[in-house]
């Protein structure tokens, strides 16, 4: 086993404090918006050997990828390790954005390897040729949107805001007209796909009602009976002022996680995370297309050629417990699952649920790893990189622990 030390990324939209806190490590001045935990190429964790030699966990892997991921994992997802560990914690709305399908992300990659794209400049959009399927796990009250609302509801959303603009003697936009023209087809592809295009292509007529429309709250026009997506609208226009985001976010659904809850996202599922603290998993990849509220690089045509314009619940992950009491949420994507592990002082040891290779994270406490081929000792705030061939692995609270610790384990879901 291997303790890893793992990069962070300072993106604006970041929380100063956040990851920090959950770490038990000062806070650093500036935003730390994610801190990467895995062997993805752009940032891979180091791993620490014991003799005090480091090297980057992806190498690490690479000079025996049998004994670190194990046939299994080699045989479904090739010689790299299948996920990627972040903490993610933000301040303010990340991008509107959405995952490729793992054919669309090796298309693409290799599309844009042969136009000769550099692999690190900012306009590319497929970084490597693999999918990303996510889950976010919330660690505090964390808000997002989510997938497409039926047409039906944002339909009465846009109305309302006709109406409002109507009472306050301002002449409605065409785009918002049109909008709900568009929601009213009775082919719900049709009609989100519709509605979906003319906002993030209708550039500065789309500016220009938002400015409007912003304006007539801001003077008080009612939000109610649409008070949560109308509040998180006014918001997003905060950060990012007239971005056609605002309005696409009344297409969208809105959750708000309580700490514990979870949520996967599927190839194709348009969403944004606006403001939290929580674990993200995914798919070992960096594919992300944009469509607004970012000064990051936008591709529309690519992302309405990924988006799919379909109505969806929100797919919440369900707890799934075990017989040692530890928290198992498995999404329905083979690359990952999370285990959360809570100890108290002289709690018995709790098996890792592993299958292939594993990452540990303490974020209160310490814990104690134990294989039949070595020990390793984490303290708040360390990782750990687990080989295939350790298993199996036990989770104890350290002998001298007074206080309840807290773990979370990230290993690939081929065994469910």
């Amino acid at each position: 086993m291997y303790q890893i030390e793992n990069v962070l990324r300072p993106y604006a939209w970041g929380s100063t404090t956040a990851i920090a806190e959950l770490l038990g490590r000062p806070a650093p001045g500036g935003p730390e918006a994610e801190m990467w935990i895995g062997a993805h190429p752009d940032s891979p964790s180091t791993a620490v050997h014991p003799n005090g030699v480091t090297q980057p966990l992806d190498a690490l892997i690479a000079a025996d990828p049998v004994r670190c991921l194990g046939s299994e994992s080699i045989a479904e997802f090739g010689p790299r390790l299948p996920f990627l560990t972040k903490f993610l914690a933000a301040a303010q709305p990340l991008s509107l954005q959405v995952h490729p399908s793992l054919d669309q992300a090796r298309e693409g990659f290799a599309r844009e390897n042969a136009a000769g794209i550099p692999a690190d400049a900012a306009e590319r959009n497929y970084r490597d040729d693999n999918h990303k399927p996510e889950m976010i796990f919330a660690l505090t009250p964390f808000k997002a949107m989510c997938g497409f609302r039926p047409p039906a509801g944002s339909k009465a959303v846009f109305e309302h805001l006709a109406r409002v603009l109507d009472s306050a003697a301002v002449a409605v936009p065409p785009v918002i007209t049109n909008v709900i023209s568009d929601l009213a087809v009775h082919d719900e592809p049709a009609a989100l796909k519709a509605a979906f295009s003319r906002l993030i292509e209708g550039g500065s007529q789309v500016s220009d009602a938002i400015n409007e429309v912003v304006a007539v709250f801001s003077a008080g026009a009612p939000l109610e009976p649409h008070r949560e997506v109308l509040a998180a609208m006014l918001d997003i226009n905060e950060a990012f002022p007239g971005d056609p985001g605002v309005l696409i976010s009344l297409l969208l659904n809105h959750l708000s996680l309580e700490p514990g809850e979870a949520v996967y996202l599927p190839a194709g599922n348009i969403h944004a995370y606006l403001h939290g603290l929580g674990v993200e998993v995914m798919a070992s990849s960096d594919n992300v297309l944009r469509g607004g509220l970012t000064t990051k690089h936008l591709d529309v045509p690519e992302l309405l050629r990924t988006v799919r314009f379909e109505a969806l619940g929100v797919p919440r992950v369900q707890l799934s417990g075990t017989e040692f009491g530890q928290e198992l949420y498995r999404p329905p994507f083979k690359e990952f699952q999370l285990q959360r592990i809570e100890l108290g002082p002289g709690a018995e040891p709790v098996p890792l649920a592993q299958s292939g290779p594993a990452v540990v994270v303490v974020v209160s406490g310490s814990v104690l790893l134990d294989s039949p081929k070595s020990d390793l000792r984490l303290e708040r705030g360390a990782a750990a990189f687990i080989p295939d061939i350790e298993a199996p692995v036990n989770v104890h609270p350290v002998q001298d622990a007074t206080d309840v610790s807290v773990a979370f384990a990230v290993t690939t879901g081929l065994g469910n």
